[in-house]
């Protein structure tokens, strides 16, 4: 498990909530360090320690693997007196104790050994930037930080200073206006994130100029002290652990609405796994298929994964292979026009003598510079590239451009390079990264969570297709540990062999009529469903025990060629006609995104 260090620790409090009072441990160390060692972190805590440990403080200290700092009387932590309105608290009793005189000096001399460090508000920020300047110096890989709204107002560019100078951060939604004076407004430097707590409104991520809104999880709330703390804490494990920036908030926002449903930490001493994030209640996922669609996948000779040789690939040992396969990958989506607010046709066009469809078509179209203008696939030129350029590249041979929405891939190709440039990276720079890594595929899927094109998607579709192409072409660019498994890439190929066979099935009548019509869906009826088809495909390769490369490659030839977009379904040629649910008038959520 990832090694996450805590600067900061525990409180004694005394609750006000729902005309109740309550005694509790609390303070932001406490609920960090227990949320992160429930979602799966070990945790060592830097703080002062109270001796006799009380009986409220037992849980805390069973669970960690170090407690080290300054020992202290009991009256000498932290204490607080907190006032719950709804998603206001009033601080009654506001006393930090030693915590603000921590001595940064006192830490390990060599920080490296922890895969995070995390520094609570410890009462100013001047202390916090202290340490942070402590922290770099000796090897600290992650730092992350947050504030509280008292410091925003008493130092706002301290706190920003504080922002800048860490890698991950924390803010509630009125401490983000203080420093960035709207929510619209907040931003990153590249490569950094920055998470903003909501309260009943969700909460936002924050990745570079790309901001992110997810709806918060219905909870009945009981005591909402620790809410954002233990956000912070689960948000932390789940990043340490290689999840994408909004998947790990999406598991953080899972168990801070249990813990709002107790008092004081109760829920973060459970003895169980983190809830994990919800189902939406419109679908649901059938195991009895997913048996059955298992079988037959088992049952197929060449279920094996693709290795991505072709001649609207680079031939083999070209030396711009993974320069091609970064700034093609990212373009893999939005093949498709729309008409009356409907699917009306795929793109089918002629390039270079080759009639294919889209995916194909995008790959001729990127092999056009391969030998004539190698730069074009460097970072510095896809930050450059014009629409005339881009008009270019697709062109058909009737001199038409038939790529629907180029402005999108415009877009997607200067966020690529722009955020390339900023990370001083190139892709032979991200596989060497990579391959020396202990966990190969996490670290580069992690990196390309803050590249253009790539970081956007939550569960990582084009990511995932790129560290599968580089590591099943010939050349194994990406070599990939034991332990490590690539994730289902979920394209709406994807997602029509699941609902067609039946893998999981739409519940409610009106998301099903939009489907089975063809209707643009909304965000989050395309969310209801993708969601549910990669945990869809999950199970399935969990129980045929295969990679995710060949389950994805079996399903989407035979979806491909026996289930298309624009034809009646030639069932008795598909291997799994006997399993399908046949339900034929299904299709994809059409809806234009950057995802897949």
């Amino acid at each position: 498990m990832p090694h996450l260090l805590i600067i900061g620790g525990p409180s004694i409090d005394i609750l006000h909530f729902k005309n109740q009072t309550k005694k509790s441990a609390g303070g932001a160390g406490l609920y960090t360090a227990l949320a992160a060692y429930r979602s799966g972190c070990d945790i060592t805590m830097y703080s002062p320690k109270p001796d006799p440990i009380p009986d409220l403080l037992n849980p805390l200290e069973e669970r960690l693997t170090e407690w080290f700092g300054p020992i202290v009387t009991l009256n000498e932590i932290p204490h607080f007196e907190i006032s719950q309105h709804g998603d206001k608290a009033t601080y009654l009793e506001f006393d930090v104790g030693e915590e603000e005189r921590l001595d940064p000096s006192a830490l390990p001399q060599d920080l490296s050994i922890y895969d995070g460090i995390h520094i609570t508000a410890l009462g100013h920020t001047t202390g916090q930037l202290t340490f942070v300047e402590v922290c770099r110096a000796r090897g600290a890989k992650m730092i992350s930080s947050g504030s509280f709204l008292n410091l925003i107002e008493l130092n706002p560019d301290y706190v920003r200073t504080l922002i800048e100078e860490t890698d991950v951060f924390f803010l509630n939604e009125e401490e983000a206006v203080g420093i960035f004076g709207s929510l619209e407004n907040t931003h990153t430097q590249p490569g950094k994130l920055l998470f903003i707590t909501r309260g009943g409104k969700g909460a936002a991520v924050v990745q570079g100029t790309h901001k992110t809104e997810l709806k918060a999880i219905p909870a009945d709330v009981l005591d909402p002290t620790g809410a954002g703390d233990t956000f912070c804490g689960a948000t932390l494990s789940n990043l340490l652990q290689g999840q994408h920036p909004l998947m790990a908030a999406r598991k953080a926002m899972a168990l801070a609405s249990k813990e709002i449903e107790h008092i004081g930490p109760a829920a973060l001493i459970f003895n169980q796994s983190p809830p994990k994030i919800p189902l939406d209640k419109r679908v649901k996922i059938n195991e009895d298929q997913v048996e059955r669609i298992s079988a037959v996948i088992q049952s197929i000779p060449e279920a094996e994964a693709f290795n991505f040789v072709s001649d609207y690939y680079p031939p083999i040992n070209h030396p711009l292979t993974a320069d091609y396969f970064f700034v093609q990958t990212l373009q893999q989506f939005s093949f498709w026009e729309t008409k009356r607010n409907r699917y009306d046709h795929p793109l089918i066009a002629t390039m270079d003598g080759h009639e294919c469809k889209g995916s194909t078509y995008l790959s001729y179209g990127y092999m056009r510079p391969l030998d004539h203008d190698p730069e074009f696939y460097s970072p510095q030129r896809q930050a450059d590239t014009t629409t005339a350029e881009m008009f270019a590249l697709f062109q058909a041979d009737d001199g038409t451009d038939p790529m629907p929405a180029l402005d999108l891939h415009l877009s997607k190709a200067q966020d690529y390079g722009r955020d390339m440039l900023s990370s001083g990276l190139t892709p032979k720079d991200i596989l060497r990264i990579s391959n020396q890594a202990t966990r190969p595929l996490t670290t580069f899927l992690s990196i390309l969570d803050h590249i253009g094109g790539y970081k956007e998607d939550p569960l990582r579709k084009k990511s995932s297709l790129l560290a599968l192409i580089l590591m099943e072409r010939p050349e194994h660019l990406l070599s990939v540990s034991k332990e490590e498994k690539i994730q289902p890439v979920i394209d709406y190929h994807a997602m029509r062999f699941c609902l067609r066979t039946g893998l999981i099935t739409i519940l409610d009548e009106i998301l099903r009529k939009n489907i089975a019509n063809r209707n643009l869906v909304t965000v989050g009826e395309e969310w209801a469903i993708r969601y549910a088809c990669y945990l869809a495909v999950q199970r399935l390769v969990e129980v045929t025990g295969l990679s995710s490369g060949a389950v994805d490659n079996i399903t989407f030839k035979y979806n491909r060629q026996h289930c298309p977009e624009m034809i009646e379904p030639i069932c008795k040629q598909c291997a799994f006609d006997q399993v399908c649910a046949k339900r034929k008038e299904l299709f994809q959520p059409v809806i234009r995104t950057t995802f897949y």
